[in-house]
């Protein structure tokens, strides 16, 4: 049951194979079950219970609320939720809890749909890994399948892979099946990246297309939330119901009119896929630039134009992106100083005192550290040359993208990571910026731009762990951009999760990795891009 869609869950439901109150149970044990995964850091049982009888009576009355009624989700700890802890996983909220919750949380709710818990996320959203935060780094799900484990000699405790971040408790509660679908935050790919390494769809939708109302912010001008499920159509389900303007938050627009669900049948003949040439980052590894190659094949045999694309400007990416994510930074962490919420330090000698030793004792080294750069980039005699600068950069990285739509692309077809999931003991060797860097690469410029993208994962690598591609939307063109990756979604077929030692485990069929074989016959598509 747990494996199943939120689509094929929900007629569970109205069928009376299962009830929501079973079904919650089932998730929480879940959860329990794979706590090694460190991807929660709030479990909300009880509440979860009484939000689940009351969808059964809903449901036994014949009135669900919709298609979420009764469905179980869970929710990045840096969105606001009443009555429920929100730390952020930072020792500064660490007992904080909001009045209110989220306006995306609180439409969900309103749906019927059942809050299981907090997710784990690197500190304020700052981080690519999920390693960063106060409770600890989280766990990929598919370091514990049969086919990861079968090829290390090592203690499962050590030898294990990064969930990805900042979004990876969220990431690995959908891929453990233990939500059905979870909330995450995206700025600069904190959403498509883990749901990349962690093998779940991802969306990043449209700038301002999600109320940002309670999402404790990181960079306003790219913040959004973000949407993760195990099928692309669970996400387009998830979307309508999220999507509208919000008068709590003044950067929403209205949503454009769609269809009531994604067409099962699409004429792919009738799309341009392009394939941006600076994506050929250094780095890439050969597993990736596999499946790159072959979905772009796997789009010019059924009939969609293929064709390579330029975008000037995303070598300078990556640097603007950071001048402009610390500046924000600065801004936004300065509202933490102990006074109205969060930690207050007990030294009391002066205001400046207590000011400095609260956000010393509150924020990690990696926030302080973005503070600190923010704020050297906005002196008076820095601001023309950094800030200035980037905003004048983003400008042009926005342009590339509207010039390369204008020229009758519909999609681009990029790498989500440069490889599989790195191993913990790997990942953390590199410092927070340089991993960022590393890990951002293919995933913030569209944050600048401000236009849509999704993840959708394709097939494992050679270490048993999945591969993903993103597709990149024109502004407002969400509906259509799934509409594409829910084709290539029934095209490549990926498996669903076998967690190692599971009495239901299924055998992974080994075709959807990348064998030696594969791989040979697959570079001699690479012509294509």
């Amino acid at each position: 049951m747990l494996g199943l869609s939120i689509r094929e869950v929900s007629q569970a439901l109205r069928d009376g194979r299962v009830s929501a109150t079973e079904l919650c149970k089932k998730c929480i044990d879940q959860i329990q079950r794979t706590h090694y995964l460190n991807a929660f850091i709030t479990i909300t049982g009880e509440t979860a219970m009484e939000q689940a009888q009351k969808a059964d009576n809903r449901i036994c009355t014949g009135k669900p609320l919709g298609p979420l009624d009764g469905i179980p989700f869970s929710v990045k700890d840096n969105f606001c939720t009443e009555n429920i802890e929100t730390t952020c996983a930072s020792n500064m909220l660490k007992g904080y809890v909001p009045p209110f919750s989220a306006t995306v949380v609180q439409k969900l709710l309103d749906q019927g749909a059942v809050l299981v818990g907090k997710t784990n996320l690197d500190e304020f959203a700052m981080g690519a890994g999920s390693t960063d935060g106060v409770f600890g780094p989280v766990r990929n799900p598919w370091s514990y399948t049969t086919l990861y484990r079968e090829q290390s000699t090592e203690d499962p405790d050590s030898d294990w892979a990064i969930a990805g971040g900042s979004s990876g408790g969220s990431a690995a509660a959908v891929a453990s099946l233990s939500s059905f679908l979870a909330l995450g935050s995206d700025t600069g790919g904190s959403t498509r990246n883990p749901g990349s390494l962690c093998g779940v769809v991802a969306l990043k939708p449209t700038y301002g297309l999600l109320s940002r109302h309670g999402l404790i912010p990181l960079v306003n001008s790219m913040d959004v939330p973000g949407i993760m499920t195990r099928s692309v159509h669970d996400a387009a389900t998830v979307l309508r119901i999220l999507q509208g303007p919000d008068e709590r938050d003044s950067t929403t627009v209205q949503a454009p009119s769609t269809p009531p669900s994604l067409p099962e049948h699409f004429d792919i003949r009738d799309i341009c896929v392009g394939i941006p040439k600076e994506y050929h980052a250094p780095g890439l590894s050969t597993d990736t630039l596999a499946q790159w190659s072959r979905v772009a094949a796997m789009f010019e045999q059924a009939g969609a134009r293929v064709q390579e694309v330029s975008l000037p400007h995303t070598q300078h990416s990556i640097v603007c992106y950071h001048v402009l994510c610390c500046c924000e930074v600065a801004s936004n962490m300065a509202r933490f100083d102990g006074l109205e919420y969060g930690h207050c330090s007990t030294v009391d000698s002066s205001t400046d005192a207590m000011y400095t030793t609260t956000r010393h004792e509150g924020f990690n080294n990696v926030v302080r550290r973005r503070i600190l750069s923010g704020n050297y980039f906005l002196l008076k005699s820095n601001y023309e040359r950094y800030f200035v600068k980037a905003q004048q950069m983003r400008r042009l990285i926005a342009e590339d993208f509207k010039n390369v739509f204008r020229s009758g692309i519909d999609v681009l077809l990029t790498p989500t990571t440069l490889s599989d999931a790195a191993r913990y003991a790997d990942f953390i060797q590199e410092d927070n910026r340089t991993r960022s860097a590393q890990e951002d690469v293919f995933t913030q410029p569209v944050n600048m731009a401000g236009l849509p993208a999704v993840t959708v994962p394709t097939a494992l690598s050679c270490r048993g762990l999945p591969i993903s591609l993103q597709l990149i939307g024109q502004t407002l063109q969400d509906w259509k951009l799934l509409t594409v990756a829910h084709w290539m979604e029934q095209q490549v077929n990926f498996p669903l999760i076998p967690l190692h030692g599971d009495s239901n485990e299924r055998k992974l069929d080994r075709s959807n990795c990348c064998s030696s074989a594969f791989k040979k016959n697959v570079m001699q598509l690479i012509s294509i891009i």
